[in-house]
């Protein structure tokens, strides 16, 4: 009998031998793909979700309250923190490793007979499996997060019922352009011709181009800053309790289990696309939405690992990320220090990322993310010494012995911030599951 990290293995080396390295520009594979399927992303109702930082958790309320209303939702995210099947949901249920293998198959099966060598990459193969699943299964919607960018993202294959965009900043800019106007026009990709285009907040300048391209289409534009979402009372590690009105919701002290403020600015946008969905049929209702709240768990988002000592969890790996994390720690724990273990992507704006979380850090330790993108992970320590000339930093290759060393000089009050890398911290919540 396969145990789970046999099925662990066959599936990543099942899809690295059937896939291209990399990302490549175009839509063509996957639509090559989708078409020896019978294009079942034609079957679904779908709502399409991107934004630099954001849309993991507006994708994962806007399934969660469809769901909780009575309807079958998939959600397709990415990346995974632990298992690829963490990438596939239906009702917040991720798909078996069996099922995966047996999809990935499928699709070995379809490249044997493909024409050429511009063979689809792993997101292009993980989306088409996506929409098989989600036909097979008949959910009555499918919940998409865009990979990178939006334009030429293999998600960009659907007539959606609404589309989000939950911000833009920074990231991916030597595929997504330099500037923020570059960065969003390529996330207005997403926007269809007649289809409501939610935004959330963002540069004036990134807001003007998506305006323009969602008059071009005649897309309804709708701003998420319609749905009226404040604090009730201070958040605490648990949560917080807030108040929500917009034109068809009223809550008043709703518990809310994502922390920060940037979260608020999450559930108008998945409350306007909740929204959307009404008049198109679906029915939701307001208990739907507070049975929701209540309970929303997203890994790597201000998760508490440990508790004592205090150990969180983040995922920040680009600037507004990182000024998010460190405004809604300053709001948590105002007069706590922290030790900081983290690693970054050769291709992630260390420095401005270190601005924000490196000042309330007394100590950090350093370390290295899996893969090849990571080979001058050592370089962030002399940003580091640059930036912080007074304070003392490690560097570790080992993501275990990072974090290992950051337990072991906490003093006092301090707490333990892991965060740069969605890499780092599976490696980390691994740890902290097994001790």
């Amino acid at each position: 009998m396969k145990t789970s990290a046999d099925f662990q293995s066959l599936i990543a080396t099942k899809l690295q031998s059937i896939s291209a390295p990399g990302s490549k520009p175009g839509l063509q594979r996957v639509l090559a793909l989708l078409a020896g399927f019978d294009n079942p992303q034609q079957q679904i109702p779908v709502v399409h979700v991107a934004g630099t930082n954001g849309k993991g958790s507006t994708s994962l309320m806007i399934a969660d309250i469809i769901s909780t209303a009575g309807y079958k939702v998939g959600r397709f995210s990415s990346p995974h923190l632990h298992c690829y099947e963490e990438r596939f949901t239906i009702n917040g249920r991720e798909i078996s490793p069996a099922r995966l293998l047996s999809y990935l198959q499928l699709v070995e099966e379809r490249l044997l007979s493909w024409p050429g060598s511009d063979f689809p990459t792993e997101f292009e193969i993980l989306t088409a499996i996506a929409f098989l699943y989600f036909k097979d299964e008949k959910v009555d919607l499918a919940v998409l997060e865009v990979g990178m960018g939006g334009l030429y993202d293999s998600t960009n294959v659907v007539q959606p019922l609404v589309s989000v965009i939950t911000g833009i900043d920074y990231d991916h800019m030597d595929i997504l352009g330099d500037t923020i106007e570059e960065i969003a026009y390529n996330k207005a990709g997403i926007i269809k011709a007649g289809v409501p285009i939610i935004i959330g907040p963002m540069p004036a300048q990134a807001e003007k181009v998506i305006a323009v391209y969602a008059e071009k289409l005649k897309a309804p534009l709708v701003r998420s800053a319609n749905i009226k979402v404040e604090q009730f009372h201070a958040p605490d590690l648990r949560g917080q309790v807030i108040n929500l009105t917009s034109s068809y919701f009223k809550l008043r002290q709703q518990r809310f289990t994502l922390q920060g403020d940037f979260q608020l600015h999450n559930l108008a946008c998945a409350v306007s696309a909740v929204e959307i969905l009404l008049t198109e049929g679906f029915a939701v209702k307001a208990e739907d939405l507070t049975g929701t709240l209540a309970k929303l768990k997203l890994p790597g988002r201000l998760e508490v690992l440990c508790t004592d000592p205090l150990v969180i969890g983040d995922v920040a790996h680009n600037p507004q990320g990182a000024e998010a994390l460190s405004h809604a720690l300053q709001e948590l724990l105002p007069d706590r220090k922290r030790v900081l273990v983290c690693g970054m992507l050769d291709d992630k704006d260390r420095a401005a990322i270190l601005k924000y979380i490196g000042p309330r850090s007394n100590l950090a330790v350093f370390t290295r993310p899996l893969g090849q993108r990571s080979q001058n992970w050592h370089e962030i320590g002399a940003l580091w010494r640059k930036q912080f000339p007074e304070k003392s930093c490690y560097e570790l290759e080992s993501i275990t012995a990072a974090v290992k060393k950051g337990l072991e000089i906490l003093s006092g009050d301090d707490y333990l911030l892991i965060t740069g890398s969605f890499y780092v911290l599976d490696e980390a919540r691994n740890y902290f599951q097994n001790i």
